[in-house]
């Protein structure tokens, strides 16, 4: 911990990866002017470190990228995040200009949530730090922001800046941020200094660009493997952590990796894994999990996430990081390839569409109505309502789990109601003149991308201390994925069509164009069978009563235990809400880990 001052703290717990004895944090540099509390990775740190040196004669007195990041602003100025090549949150305290400036990575990999207050700014890489400073519960419902909530319901997760506590926000990915205490307007002044852009290129090459793309993933692979601790890498039986796996053996032939599966038909991805693992010549380790498992856990899950997330693929990702983290500190994993490269089987929907959606309005408008007529379930009702809405209120990312319909009766509080367009509005306008795969995109970039599965893989591997890098992530992979024209990103059907031309001779044959799983959880058969009496006794004794119909909920959860109708989605949304309520609103479930002695400290902002 650093005092700077009688009204400016810094702490910070590090999990040490680059310069294990030394860069030591809060980190103090030109002559304790500027101390810096820094969450991540920053992967070209040598590179800036070389440039600061000969160009401004720059000192350090550390081997790690912590340093270069205070030296960099020192120099550089504010612009200097611009120049970061990775994953990190961080805030430096100038002493000398009594300023604060901090930003969080062009992607949103790394977390940083805040409060301003009358009394100052407050930030934290973990929510639950800030809860003591929010508002407090006179805000209602315990603080609970109603239109998060809202969101929560239909997109599984909820999107940034706003979190599930009235008050409590967050750093958007792409922004930096300064802090003035003394100035007369202390509010917090945030400015976006990366903002992604797709700009697809027809090309009479296409080789060309697959040996780009194959270039840039390979540096950034070079580049992810720096650590001064072992790495791994996690393996599933898809196309993109096989490729991680693929190039970071070039470089660490003895690199392990680790897989997930269930004794469940069709879930599994053990088996396919082990084969990869064989044709690349490497150890993989592979954890199966129960339904036992996913029960017991669920709650220490929810702790360690701050917000709710309704993914179930969370339950895989702690159970495979807690046995990484037993042999390694830090793992590669696949992340970010499907928004890059045009890997969701939607995405092939505007092409599917295109009949319907190139006709006149007014014959689209017939047609809608015509399939409001039908009942559901008939076969081309679907078809006809996709087909005749637009794409900017037809797609709001991969999860759409409550209708507005389906909210007005789960929600005590509907009116006003609130829309997942308010969400992605704001992506489209940007997006505007783009062709609508790469529209789609875009929006997940800002939605899904950072709302959903960057938390999930954050969270589930530092609740373990285990670091997750993502190479595909990675500014230089992206200037060449924006530029691959929409026929090269789904082509005959395929996803990722550049990507999979790319990889040909990286990876097994088998792996090349195999569909993407991701994970998969066997939620569905569960929750109709070994989870049911778990799930039911949740509904019946959680006081979220007070924000949902539970009652409604319990008779999604019957008629699918019926097998009625596939309500697991929706169930689950509503039954991990619950269980936040306990945690954090009730306050009648208590999952901390027990404090206990670790080779290994937690990261975090301060």
């Amino acid at each position: 911990m650093s005092v700077c001052g009688d009204d400016v703290v810094l702490g910070f717990k590090r999990l040490a990866i680059i310069d294990v004895e030394h860069s030591h944090q809060p980190l103090e540099y030109a002559g304790g002017r500027y101390v810096i509390t820094f969450n991540g990775e920053i992967y070209n740190y040598l590179q800036l470190r070389t440039e600061l040196i000969e160009q401004h004669n720059a000192e350090f007195v550390t081997q790690g990228d912590c340093e270069v990041i205070a030296a960099a602003y020192h120099h550089w100025g504010a612009d200097c995040v611009r120049r970061l090549r990775g994953m990190f949150a961080f805030v430096i305290w100038d002493r000398q200009q009594r300023v604060a400036f901090g930003a969080r990575d062009q992607f949103g990999i790394k977390p940083l949530h805040y409060v301003l207050t009358s009394d100052g700014l407050y930030l934290a890489s973990e929510k639950k730090s800030l809860l003591p400073f929010a508002p407090s519960a006179s805000a209602g419902d315990a603080g609970i922001d109603r239109a998060a909530l809202s969101h929560y319901l239909t997109l599984q997760y909820v999107p940034e800046p706003n979190t599930l506590h009235v008050g409590i926000s967050r750093i958007e990915c792409g922004e930096s941020f300064t802090y003035d205490p003394e100035a007369i307007d202390d509010s917090l002044r945030r400015k976006r200094y990366f903002h992604p852009e797709f700009v697809p290129e027809a090309t009479d090459d296409p080789e060309a660009l697959y040996r780009r793309i194959r270039q840039a993933l390979e540096e950034s692979v070079q580049l992810h493997l720096q650590s001064d601790v072992p790495v791994g890498a996690f393996l599933s039986s898809g196309i993109d952590s096989t490729a991680i796996v693929a190039l970071a053996r070039r470089h660490k032939p003895d690199i392990l990796t680790f897989t997930v599966g269930y004794e469940v038909d069709g879930y599994s991805e053990v088996t396919v894994a082990q084969t990869s693992a064989s044709w690349l010549d490497v150890t993989t380790i592979p954890t199966l999990i129960s339904a036992t498992d996913m029960m017991e856990s669920l709650p220490r899950i929810i702790w360690h996430l701050d917000d709710p997330i309704a993914d179930p693929s969370l339950v895989p990702l702690y159970f495979v990081a807690k046995k990484a983290a037993e042999h390694v500190t830090v793992v590669l994993s696949g992340e970010g390839s499907d928004e890059f490269f045009g890997g969701y089987t939607i995405y092939q929907e505007p092409s599917s569409l295109r009949a319907l959606s190139s006709l006149p309005r007014p014959l689209q408008r017939g047609l809608r109505a015509v399939s409001a007529l039908m009942p559901e379930g008939v076969r081309g009702k679907s078809f006809l309502e996709r087909g005749t809405t637009p794409l900017t209120e037809r797609y709001c990312g991969n999860a759409r789990i409550f209708t507005e319909a389906d909210k007005a009766r789960l929600l005590k509080q509907y009116d006003p109601p609130v829309r997942y367009t308010d969400v992605t509005a704001p992506h489209y306008a940007a997006s505007a003149g783009a062709d609508p795969m790469t529209q789609m995109q875009y929006v997940d970039l800002f939605t899904w991308l950072r709302g959903d599965i960057l938390v999930k893989a954050d969270r589930m591997s530092m609740a373990h201390s285990l670091e997750l890098r993502v190479p595909f992530l990675d500014t230089g992979v992206f200037d060449v994925a924006r530029t691959i024209a929409p026929e090269l990103k789904v082509c005959k059907g395929t996803t990722k069509y550049a990507l999979r031309r790319a990889l040909e001779e990286v990876v097994p044959p088998q792996i090349v164009n195999r569909p993407k799983l991701g994970f998969p959880v066997p939620t569905r058969v569960w929750l109709a069978d070994v989870m049911y009496p778990w799930a039911r006794d949740i509904l019946k004794s959680s006081g979220a009563d007070e924000l949902l119909d539970l009652p409604y909920v319990l008779t999604l959860l019957e008629s699918h235990r019926r097998g009625e109708a596939d309500h697991s989605r929706k169930v689950w949304t509503v039954l991990v809400f619950c269980i936040w309520h306990a945690i954090f609103v009730e306050r009648r479930l208590d999952p901390r880990p027990t404090p206990a002695v670790s080779r290994h400290t937690r990261s975090s902002a301060p």
